[in-house]
């Protein structure tokens, strides 16, 4: 794991505690909007990479 990664995964640690510390209804809104920006993530595939047909 690179210091990249790392970060990423410091990031998402970060972001994770934070919805964990909101109530409720207040943390399932984040955790769906948290969920849609790692989808578009994956979807768009690794950096510098073309997708194939």
């Amino acid at each position: 794991m690179d210091q990249t990664e790392r970060d990423d995964h410091a990031d998402l640690l970060s972001r994770l505690e934070v919805i964990e510390a909101q109530p409720l209804a207040t943390r399932a809104q984040a955790y769906e909007a948290l969920h849609d920006e790692l989808a578009r993530a994956l979807e768009s595939g690794p950096a510098g990479m073309t997708p194939r047909a």
